[in-house]
């Protein structure tokens, strides 16, 4: 049986942007998603079912609609971004129990997002959080190499320094915590809460839980607080 990893040595606590640091019943990435459908339907003429069809296709081989978009067909990714990330952000309720509890962290607090740094920018400040993290780590600092894939982290931990054995991740697709926890990091899946509107996955595979997810909560800013008090004890 495999061993739950805890968070007595974390010093480093990273966090994925949205669906995590706000509930899915934001609907915040509902927009983005449309948004990320409306641009392929007018790049490529096409009807917004076809869009989507194409949209689900580019996401499960290469991880992201936007990686598929650049490799095979010349998108350019700032334009992608600033279109999709071109919502309202008055849907996102700020949490002060989340803040308190992201702020009694010790260490360093990091984002890694495939989003981009301009929207977790602006997603932190409609939060209440914008002053906690001490940097955001977003795909064009990857390159454009999205999560999952093993070579957004290994870029993401040599900028910043990180050491992943002292560091936890935060996500809400497991699929995004597998590498993490190969390169030694304690892993929360957050959920969505009974009743709330369903996780962002597009696939099945993109939820799986496995020996790669020590920890599941619904409850963010509880299960922060909660660990802190371990700690203390």
């Amino acid at each position: 049986m495999a061993t739950v990893r805890g968070f007595e040595h974390v010093d480093t606590w990273v966090f994925d942007l949205d669906n995590t640091l706000y509930p899915p019943s934001c609907r915040l990435f509902e927009l983005i998603d449309q948004r990320m459908m409306m641009f392929i339907a007018d790049r490529f003429g096409i009807d917004g079912m076809s869009a989507r069809a194409l949209q689900k296709n580019y996401y499960r081989r290469y991880g992201t609609s936007l990686r598929g978009l650049m490799e095979v067909d010349g998108v350019d990714p700032h334009a992608f971004m600033d279109f999709v990330h071109d919502v309202s952000h008055e849907r996102l309720i700020p949490d002060p129990a989340l803040k308190d509890a992201i702020a009694a962290l010790p260490g360093k607090r990091y984002v890694l997002t495939n989003g981009s740094r301009g929207h977790a920018e602006r997603c932190a400040n409609s939060l209440g959080l914008g002053d906690l993290f001490h940097d955001i780590f977003d795909v064009a600092q990857a390159d454009f190499i999205p999560k999952p894939e093993w070579q957004a982290y290994d870029r993401f931990v040599a900028h910043l320094g990180v050491d992943p054995s002292r560091s936890a991740m935060f996500e809400d697709l497991a699929r995004n915590l597998a590498v993490p926890h190969a390169l030694g990091m304690t892993t929360v899946l957050v959920v969505p809460r009974d009743g709330d509107v369903e996780e962002r996955a597009m696939h099945a595979e993109d939820s799986e839980q496995g020996p790669h997810v020590d920890h599941v909560t619904d409850d963010l800013a509880g299960f922060l607080v909660g660990l802190m008090h371990e700690r203390a004890a």
